[in-house]
């Protein structure tokens, strides 16, 4: 019983100083990414997780295909992977890709190639965390997670020691070439996900998900 009880103290303990000493990685307008010098900081969002935006006025019901770039791992200085391996980062990217593909292929003929009514879109992986091995789980149940992650969850923000994605979306006109519409976007699961507080790549990927049927509605 006591070990019990020290071991839910510990628990505490960590999970404290985890929440008071973290700061929240926040996107950022990468240097390196095309649409950089378009992006600015969009006063609409009132979550984080657009802050950079670059819109024109478009009629997207005029496109009914779409070319979808092979997914770009950011290589910039201002990343933000952290200490994230490459191969973690390969295998985000390439279920990005299998993801958008399967959700944008609900609204659009998916091709390889330019026509007048063709939208090409550039997903560009430029940061991601993984999530706190066991803590990260636990907390979702823990008294001082649960408090933290129901005062985020109301918020629409991320949950405590959880992972999440950030990637730029860039979409052009595939005939013309011209950029149509261009945002940086952080995305993370609701903090009582508890599937996706498993496994150290998994609200990454729900991240992922909810970032493409995004995009979909976005240009329905």
């Amino acid at each position: 019983m006591v070990k019990t009880i020290n071991s839910r103290h510990l628990l505490l303990t960590v999970i404290c100083a985890a929440l008071v000493g973290c700061t929240t990685v926040k996107p950022d307008a990468y240097s390196g990414i095309e649409s950089s010098s378009y992006l600015k900081p969009d006063p609409q969002d009132t979550t984080g997780r657009v802050p950079y935006r670059f819109s024109t006025q478009v009629d997207w019901r005029q496109y009914r295909r779409l070319i979808i770039d092979p997914v770009v791992v950011y290589r910039g200085a201002d990343n933000q992977f952290g200490d994230m391996t490459d191969a973690d980062k390969a295998s985000l990217a390439s279920y990005m890709q299998t993801k958008f593909a399967e959700k944008l292929g609900t609204r659009f003929e998916l091709t390889n190639n330019p026509g007048a009514d063709t939208l090409r879109v550039k997903l560009t992986l430029t940061g991601a965390a993984t999530t706190t091995p066991v803590i990260g789980t636990l907390s979702r149940f823990d008294i001082a997670g649960g408090l933290y992650n129901g005062v985020q969850a109301a918020r629409g923000k991320e949950g405590a020691l959880t992972g999440s994605v950030i990637y730029a979306v860039e979409i052009h006109d595939a005939s013309t070439n011209r950029l149509l519409s261009a945002y940086v976007t952080k995305q993370y699961p609701n903090p009582y996900n508890i599937g996706a507080s498993v496994g150290k790549l998994n609200a990454s990927k729900t991240g992922i998900e909810k970032g493409a049927d995004a995009l979909v509605a976005q240009l329905k």
